[in-house]
């Protein structure tokens, strides 16, 4: 165990469980009820890093990990390098591509990645007139991720008109409206200093709640790790000409990205794509899939590339052979006792759940948890999360039984 105290902003559940067995001391700041059974969680709010940092001087953080959107756009990586902080995360002008979905979608236009047809709109009517002309199905969003209810996938006019005006009755700035992109959905999560890249792995993704991709379209369901199904020769694509492509970008432009970066991608055929959208870390529903997949020392892999070390000390990230599927469980209700959970052989992620006084576990409405079962093959993996799905059961228990 190393002798390193560790702040970690953002609720990433798997990370901050992983990095608790690691070292001797874990911080999360907001932190949750479930998070604070490993971890000691911080009353600070994620987009206060003058607060944050006057903490990590005051409790002599060795090292910062940022996961949190908010706190990357709040230029938390800025502040704490302007006074020597070690921090691994992108600055906000870094990263503004990967949080900001219309200025990502300009950024892939101008990289000549291949990208769905998109357009950006900050007043409702040309949004209107867009929405009249355009091929269905659409994607319709929102520019910045607040919550699992961004996004829908539209099948008409009327549908997507009455979307796009509740969108923009929320007060957002702009609403990306773009084509549905058919084919075998995936993310590719790459981690930099902002000069050298270098993958981690790819993960097969769910996105929509219904078997059979259908239902309502979200950030994720499941997911599955390694993507048997996406060729090298489009893995390599993807890393060749977009990841590549898009640091040597930012680095000529003097704002390199130093920290994950995650590429939304759609398989088209067998040998094309297409690129949705970039993610400034490792995504809350494929966290647990990715982290079990990496046989790196995570401190020092993200200390390396803080300090400026990274292209010294790594040529290629190691990785092992596990096989692991992921799956989202929501809660139709709220206040349902979730039974068995300390019987499951998948590793559990909370997303909102608590033990009550007698020590169960207790699932709210909405995304409730997240299991991940990890085996040597992909049988024995879907085989070990069926059995531990049939255990948790409880009343109002909902989640897609056909991934993988």
């Amino acid at each position: 165990m190393k002798n390193k105290k560790i702040l970690i902003v953002g609720n990433l559940y798997p990370l901050a469980q992983k990095l608790s067995n690691e070292v001797e001391k874990v911080f999360v700041a907001p932190g949750d009820a479930m998070i604070s059974e490993f971890a000691e969680c911080v009353d600070i709010r994620e987009d206060k890093p003058a607060e944050l940092l006057e903490f990590a001087f005051e409790n002599d953080i060795d090292l910062t990990i940022v996961v949190s959107e908010k706190a990357i756009a709040s230029d938390i990586a800025g502040i704490f390098q302007a006074n020597e902080k070690l921090i691994f995360a992108p600055s906000a002008e870094s990263a503004s591509f990967a949080i900001n979905k219309s200025q990502g979608k300009r950024f892939l236009y101008k990289l000549h990645a291949p990208t769905p047809k998109f357009g950006n709109f900050e007043k409702l009517p040309l949004a209107i007139d867009y929405l009249k002309d355009a091929n269905y199905p659409l994607v319709v969003r929102s520019d910045v991720s607040e919550n699992g209810l961004d996004r829908l996938c539209c099948t008409n006019f009327e549908r997507a008109k009455y979307f796009v005006e509740d969108l923009f009755s929320q007060n957002l700035e702009k609403v990306v409206i773009e084509e549905y992109a058919y084919g075998h959905e995936f993310t590719m999560y790459f981690v930099t200093d902002g000069y050298l890249v270098l993958p981690l792995t790819t993960v097969s993704n769910y996105k929509f709640t219904e078997n059979g991709d259908g239902g309502y379209l979200t950030s994720g369901v499941g997911a599955y790790v390694p993507a048997y199904k996406v060729p090298e020769e489009i893995q390599q694509k993807v890393f060749k000409n977009v990841v590549v492509n898009a640091i040597n970008s930012l680095e000529k432009k003097g704002t390199p990205y130093l920290g994950i970066l995650g590429v939304d991608v759609v398989m088209t055929s067998p040998d094309t794509y297409t690129v949705l959208e970039f993610k400034p870390f490792i995504q809350n529903f494929d966290a647990q899939a990715v982290l079990n997949s990496i046989d790196e020392d995570l401190i020092d892999l993200f200390e390396a590339c803080a300090n400026g070390f990274f292209a010294d000390e790594y040529e290629d990230v190691l990785l092992n052979d596990n096989v692991s599927v992921s799956c989202v469980v929501k809660s139709r209700k709220d206040d349902v006792i979730i039974p068995n959970i300390d019987l499951v052989e998948s590793s559990v992620a909370y997303i909102n759940a608590k033990k009550n006084k007698y020590f169960e576990y207790v699932a709210y409405k909405g995304d409730v948890l997240v299991l991940t079962a990890t085996a040597k093959t992909l049988t024995r993996a879907k085989e070990i999360l069926k059995e531990d799905l049939e255990l948790i059961k409880f009343d109002g228990m909902k989640y897609r039984s056909d991934i993988c």
